[in-house]
């Protein structure tokens, strides 16, 4: 099969929905596909090195300035796609790419896919402060975007409950994005290369770490486990470590300073992508408290490493974190102090036999698996319905006809009848002059 995914976000761009991207490309590849990714410009990226990859120009998105948005090449992708004969096109973001990737399709007459990463109501504000788009209007904006797409698939069941609050009817399909497991499960890491990490940030071995990996925004919610922190510190003793960067890191550093918290946070910047498996290894336990999650790769992650999560309880980690052997599971922030330090009193190492299984359920392998049937099953839909179409055109006309206001049926009704009137006048008058020719012939 050959496949076509667009978007504005994708590597080197540091964001979940980019990584989703290149582990569904890479897996895809690996089973026999083909898959080309038309994507947005990016001054990091190493465009001589890069194999299926077409970048459109594109300039920084309004607020969010480390993203981009397409401003020229839609003819070319046309003729490209055109060119690499694409089956399927398969959209991962709501604007410039994911728009040129329907218009694309179109084009092509082949069916479009969506997947919905982002939740918006959680993010409006960085678009005019929030005076642009509010949050109410989010649901107008997908569903219209989502008009003449085939199907949508959503992460997680989250993200199907919100599509349908929205009123979205297209066929759907829940999918959780997985992860290579080999890239976090890595059996190279040793205890002693966790011992000297935690060494190096000044963590002791009788100390139990609670790490916070992600973007450091607000919606991140990493506020309200500093805020539960001086409760947890009266059990147990915690370091918190938070990894990334971040327009809210600075509000964090003030309210660490104001809970005199600093010698329990530490804050370690942007962490390499290929380091982030020895802080997963060394850390006790991953934690999140963020409500604006679809999905989450960094729980995905946490788990293959061997460290058990704990997070807001939402319908996503509902059906991950199934067992008490992959973490717990917090109702609101003021319960994160009360669930992790139950969660640390029962701390032991994870089950093998459930882990493996659990391994398999989150892999890229079974990700892709997934994806590519729902391809098929659209594709063959869409061809059904084009081939029904084409027979049924001239009823479609006829509906077409019905469905138009009273006043133009009626001005069609006059036009058809006054057709039928000049043609009977038509007929009359040719077969007056047949007569008048024979009587004149016969006259010779």
């Amino acid at each position: 099969m050959r496949i076509g995914l667009f978007t504005d976000s994708y590597l080197p761009q540091v964001s979940g929905v980019a990584t989703s991207i290149q582990t569904l490309a890479t897996e895809l590849e690996k089973q026999g596909h083909v898959v080309y990714i038309f994507t947005t410009t990016d001054s990091n990226a190493d465009v001589d090195h890069e194999y299926h990859i077409i970048r459109l120009q594109s300039i920084p998105f309004v607020s969010l300035a480390e993203r981009k948005i397409v401003i020229k090449g839609v003819f070319a992708a046309y003729l490209i796609a055109r060119d690499y004969q694409l089956d399927i096109i398969h959209t991962q973001t709501e604007f410039g790419m994911g728009l040129l990737g329907k218009m694309v399709a179109a084009q092509l007459r082949i069916p479009v896919i969506h997947t919905l990463h982002t939740k918006y109501e959680d993010y409006v504000h960085y678009i005019a402060k929030g005076h642009l788009i509010r949050p109410s209007m989010v649901k107008y904006v997908i569903r219209n975007f989502l008009r003449g797409t085939e199907g949508i698939i959503c992460p997680s069941e989250m993200v199907l409950e919100t599509i349908n609050d929205y009123g979205v009817t297209i066929p759907k399909r829940i999918i959780p994005t997985g992860i290579e497991i080999d890239r976090f499960k890595r059996d190279d890491i040793t205890a002693q290369d966790t011992s000297d990490l935690r060494e190096k940030l000044g963590i002791s071995d009788n100390e139990f770490v609670l790490l916070s990996l992600s973007r450091i925004a607000a919606e991140k919610n990493i506020q309200a486990v500093i805020h539960a922190l001086p409760d947890i510190l009266k059990e147990y003793p915690v370091k918190l470590v938070i990894v990334g960067r971040g327009p809210y890191k600075e509000t964090l550093e003030a309210l660490v300073e104001e809970l005199h918290l600093e010698k329990s946070v530490i804050f370690t910047g942007l962490v390499p992508n290929e380091e982030t498996a020895y802080y997963y290894k060394m850390a006790d336990f991953f934690i999140s408290a963020s409500t604006s999650e679809t999905q989450g790769l960094t729980y995905l992650e946490a788990l293959a490493t061997g460290t058990r999560v704990l997070a807001e309880k939402n319908l996503y980690l509902d059906s991950l974190i199934n067992n008490e052997e992959f973490g717990f599971l917090f109702a609101t922030d003021d319960d994160i102090s009360e669930t992790t330090c139950e969660a640390i009193s029962h701390l032991h190492p994870i089950d093998k036999f459930m882990f493996e299984k659990k391994l398999y359920e989150i892999s890229a392998e079974n990700f892709a698996k997934q994806v590519y049937m729902f391809y098929l099953d659209t594709i063959i839909a869409y061809n059904q319905r084009k081939s029904l179409e084409v027979d049924r055109f001239p009823i479609k006309i006829e509906d077409t006809v019905r469905q138009m206001p009273v006043n133009v049926r009626r001005s069609i009704k006059r036009e058809q009848l006054r057709a039928r009137y000049f043609a009977r006048k038509a007929t009359k008058l040719a077969k007056n002059l047949q007569s008048y020719v024979k009587i004149d012939k016969d006259k010779e």
